[in-house]
């Protein structure tokens, strides 16, 4: 049995070698097919493991409040927008002082700056840093995990201590070879001490988390004053069970704040990170299906092309068919020789698409700035479209090639 397998093999690659250019268009239409499944599935698993963990970390028990509600931004199908105003810091003081809900705790927080320099001693950071106003509760209602030092108290925000919070990147970066804890750095002109790092975040959309340095919200809106600064509120609920009522809650004192009829819309979003997850699943399921579709329309004519090669193979080696049954071969052997050369062709086109549609998503992934997940489903699922594939294209040709008369064959010039 072995040896007939390598016979046919040494057959088969024979053939494939004598046809070189058919050979290489079938392969290069089936490389095309396979490498958009896998990079398509690669690049969606990133993303997916990317959003994902960035709003999983939060926790099924927390939920903001911001000026949109993203989770109707990402399922928009029409062109309108409707614009809300912006969330002040006294509309969001005024939240955080009238939202009594039990066992919960609010933050504050809104972005200073996007391009800030940092310096430390005689070094200093490309102007690429965001600086974060935020409170005490900011790090825990976030999803934040502080690496070493610790988290800012309500002395520190509540005294406008020149203290601050750095990510990840400050510690091989600015920080290189230097415990940052205590240190003291420079932005703006005003120098902070640094009581906390955070652990490594990734970015999300480009966005680079671990580039941020966290100083108390005050101090932040005396060095950073700008007009139409908006802010985002963060809840976090100790009990799950509540969180429901608490989104309730949260919305009517919101709309107290914002002074809004009983007749009017929310102007604000609630961004719950357990509806955000199932939202965001919604999508990335429908782009795998999208690209599974497409990927199957190429891969089917693939196989069409593939098909028709070894009918013509068939036809084209009609005399060797028949010499090798005078001489005993019987149909079986016949067609796994026929049915081995689909096999061998459909394999080199899936294992090169498979190699090109790995370096596809990593690239895009890479270059959007998600962290590459080996998708071991969707190699698994190309491999099963080119076995796939050689069923369809190789059974047929092969039984119609062990079915030729010996006599007849033989007559065929």
């Amino acid at each position: 049995m072995i040896g007939l397998f390598k016979e046919n093999t040494k057959i088969a690659i024979d053939s494939i070698r004598s046809q070189a250019l058919r050979t290489f268009l079938t392969v290069f239409i089936i490389v095309i097919g396979i490498t958009f499944l896998v990079g398509i599935l690669t690049l969606t698993k990133a993303l997916e493991n990317n959003l994902f963990g960035n709003f999983a970390s939060m926790g099924a028990n927390t939920f903001s409040i911001s000026q949109y509600d993203f989770s109707e931004q990402i399922n928009r199908n029409d062109g309108a927008q409707k614009i809300n105003p912006i969330i002040s810091y006294p509309q969001a003081k005024a939240f955080k002082d009238k939202f009594e809900f039990p066992f919960t705790a609010t933050s504050l927080s809104f972005t200073a700056s996007a391009n800030a320099e940092v310096k430390f001693d005689n070094k200093k950071t490309d102007p690429e840093i965001t600086v974060l106003g935020a409170d005490e509760n900011f790090i825990p209602n976030n999803g934040f995990d502080l690496e070493s030092g610790r988290n800012f108290n309500s002395f520190d925000v509540d005294n406008n201590n020149y203290v601050c919070i750095v990510g990840a990147n400050f510690k091989d970066g600015l920080f290189e070879g230097v415990n940052p804890i205590d240190k003291t750095v420079s932005v703006r002109g005003a120098k902070f001490k640094v009581i906390g790092l955070l652990k490594e975040k990734g970015a999300t959309f480009g966005n680079n988390q671990d580039l941020r340095i966290i100083v108390p919200i005050q101090i932040a809106r005396s060095i950073f004053s700008q007009p139409n600064i908006n802010y985002d509120i963060a809840v976090k609920i100790s009990n799950k069970q509540l969180l429901d009522e608490s989104v309730d809650n949260s919305i009517v004192t919101m709309r107290r704040v914002r002074k809004l009829n009983p007749v009017e819309k929310e102007n604000f979003g609630i961004k719950r990170s357990d509806d955000l997850i199932q939202k965001l699943g919604e999508n990335i399921a429908i782009i795998n299906i999208a690209a599974v579709a497409i990927g199957a329309i190429t891969i089917f004519g693939s196989t069409i092309a593939l098909m028709n090669i070894m009918l013509v193979s068939v036809s084209e080696r009609t005399r060797e068919i028949g010499i090798r049954k005078s001489l005993g071969a019987k149909r079986g052997t016949i067609a796994w020789q026929f049915f081995t050369e689909t096999f061998i062709i459909s394999q080199i086109g899936g294992i090169i698409g498979i190699i090109l549609g790995l370096l596809l998503g990593t690239l895009i992934a890479s270059v959007a700035g998600f962290e590459f997940v080996t998708p071991w489903a969707a190699i698994i699922a190309a491999f099963a479209t080119t076995f796939i594939v050689t069923i369809i294209s190789g059974l047929y040709p092969a039984i119609k090639a062990s079915k030729l008369d010996p006599v007849e064959a033989l007559r065929y010039e």
